[in-house]
């Protein structure tokens, strides 16, 4: 299930294309002349981890720490569900598929109950079983009709190649091969489930909240027209068996003993992830199921994690182009915004005006990105024309998208970059501003705690007059 930023997530940039000039509007009187745009420094920023849909693990820490329950942050990731009995109280996980043997093996005698139901015990010790389902009784390698359900012994728990599983190990023969499955209570399940979605050192409450959480995904989830009902990997949840169960995760399982969510009567598909980078994803827009206890939500309680703002990141049109593996720069990003204000799909325009349709999935995975909760901003200055004497207005125009903060800073005289305008983009990103340099100075614009494109304004001197 598991696998981060800007809120609200805002649609993505649209840029013009190199060397294109941008008409603005009057401002004094400084010269409006269209000004030829420098080359475009594209700004990544964005936040939060995974599909961003349902329970935040983050957020619940947060809400633990603030003393609420388990039952008030479910109620705050799946709004409008209750909390119900769940139907079953055993589940089917298939451990393995395709084998051509399984090592079995216990401290103690245990048993095996054959497909005739005949139960006979083993001694203590290791076995390998093989398609034939030969086993040794009495001594003697003996076929024994399947599918063979090993039972655990007194005080003992069996392993499967080494690792320790509550429940019996059940072995069929499948198009020639082994398939091995865990059949065991779902409570003892989650036991091997929740340690390995959030650290078991969280309080009880976020552990709490997670082994509801993960306990309504399976029963919602169940592999259907198959003789198992669960994956152990994540196309179910990843289960560990007994070598990842910790006191604190398992007294959360006790706590919660056979509670689900429901809504309507069903129980509910409770999805989960790390980080929603301040606002939540519908499944909707991540799924294409639109489900009422699963919209798109402010969530305050995603500060605290380390993954609610990335580090941004900058690319030139070239960079970007190669980030995507295009043959050339690219000149221009579209995007089309899900309802919930994340990125549905973009079009990027290479240099030649050819366009590439990619999904927002597409690049979370070019980019390397935690989740698709991100922004792809555009800093775009124009080149002015000289000042015609010092102190006099000059416009500066030029494009600040999809970016908070934005500002121009001049190169003071000691070398440091200082504060000179606090820039008001139109919705359109474009913006206009209006400096008055008394002698040559150098600008750049920046925002997001990066730097984008530079430009000198001459002055002329007396000398020069």
């Amino acid at each position: 299930m598991m696998r981060r930023v800007l809120v609200p997530i805002l649609s993505f940039l649209l840029v013009g294309t190199a060397g294109a000039s941008l008409a603005v509007e009057p401002s004094g009187p400084a010269s409006t002349a269209p000004a030829p745009l420098s080359a475009p420094v594209y700004v990544l920023t964005g936040g939060g981890y995974g599909h961003g849909v349902g329970l935040n693990q983050y957020g619940a820490l947060a809400q633990a720490k603030a003393n609420r329950s388990y039952r008030d942050i479910l109620a705050f990731y799946y709004p409008g569900t209750e909390l119900t009995k769940a139907p079953v109280a055993k589940v089917r996980v298939l451990l393995a598929d395709g084998r051509p043997s399984a090592r079995l093996s216990s401290i103690v005698p245990y048993f095996v109950k054959d497909g005739s139901g005949l139960v006979t015990e083993l001694p203590a010790g290791e076995i390998t079983v093989k398609p034939d389902l030969r086993v040794l009784v009495d001594g003697k390698p003996t076929r024994l009709p399947g599918p063979l359900a090993f039972l655990p012994g007194r005080g003992a728990l069996l392993q499967f190649d080494g690792k320790e599983y509550r429940g019996e190990i059940r072995l069929s023969v499948v198009a020639g091969a082994l398939q091995v499955i865990d059949f065991l209570g779902l409570d003892a399940y989650l036991l091997g489930v929740v340690p390995g979605e959030v650290p078991k050192e969280w309080p009880a409450a976020a552990l709490q909240a997670q082994a509801v959480a993960a306990r309504s995904y399976a029963l919602a989830s169940i592999v259907k027209s198959k003789s198992f009902d669960l994956y152990s990997d994540t196309r179910s949840q990843v289960y560990y068996g007994v070598a990842a169960e910790a006191p604190t995760t398992s007294a959360a399982v006790k706590v919660t003993r056979g509670q689900i969510l429901s809504y309507s009567g069903k129980v509910v598909t409770a999805f989960y992830y790390s980080s929603s980078g301040g606002r939540t994803a519908s499944s909707k827009d991540v799924f294409g199921v639109d489900t009422p206890y699963l919209q798109a939500r402010e969530d305050p309680w995603d500060a605290l994690s380390p993954y609610h703002r990335w580090v941004p990141r900058t690319f030139t049109a070239a960079t970007l182009g190669q980030a995507f593996r295009l043959s050339g720069p690219v000149v221009d990003v579209k995007v089309v915004p899900t309802e919930s204000g994340r990125p549905l799909s973009v079009t990027l325009t290479k240099k030649t005006g050819a366009t590439v349709l990619l999904r927002a999935a597409d690049v979370r995975a070019a980019l390397a990105l935690r989740s698709t909760a991100f922004r792809l901003g555009l800093l775009r200055v124009g080149r002015p024309t000289p000042s015609p004497n010092p102190g006099m207005p000059v416009a500066v125009s030029g494009v600040a998208r999809d970016v908070t903060t934005p500002l121009l800073e001049k190169l003071g005289a000691q070398g440091a970059w200082l504060p000179a305008v606090m820039l008001k983009p139109r919705p359109d990103g474009t913006f206009l501003a209006t400096v008055r340099p008394k002698l040559t100075t150098t600008y750049r614009l920046v925002a997001e705690d990066v730097v984008g494109p530079a430009l000198t304004i001459t002055v002329p001197t007396e000398a020069t007059r």
